[in-house]
């Protein structure tokens, strides 16, 4: 009866300690954002904060555009989305995400214009397959 009674509780703790998908992404997007953000992405683009929304399972990508890249004519918005479409397609570093999915979601801000959003795409599950 004793290791029986051992058993179901290590069986117990063992189910109760494993962490969900969800928090998972949670926790490590806010230890990503914590420990490296503001982080230079290239010399003219920096990545500010990485989230994760736990109602729409989207991961979010905060991005502030500085120099000639801070413009709203330079971008251009349907040859970007489709960069950064390939760019999740081809991630295999988000197959865990992807394979459960999650959404991802880009967001650019203008520097100089106070943070003004400059382009914002998502990709849901029917975009990345």
């Amino acid at each position: 009866m004793k290791k029986t009674v051992v058993l179901f509780m290590s069986i117990m703790l063992f189910v109760a300690c494993q962490e969900s998908l969800e928090d998972r992404c949670a926790r490590e997007a806010k230890e990503f954002t914590e420990k490296n953000c503001p982080r230079a992405v290239d010399k003219e683009i920096v990545l500010d904060s990485m989230t994760f929304e736990k109602s729409t399972h989207t991961i979010s990508y905060l991005y502030t555009l500085q120099g000639t890249l801070d413009n709203p004519q330079r971008i251009d918005s349907v040859q970007f989305r489709e960069l950064l479409l390939m760019e999740v397609k081809n991630s295999t570093n988000l197959k865990l995400y992807k394979d459960a999915g999650y959404a991802f979601r880009y967001a650019y801000y203008s520097e100089k214009n106070n943070g003004t959003k400059l382009f914002e795409a998502t990709f849901r599950k029917s975009d990345y397959q």
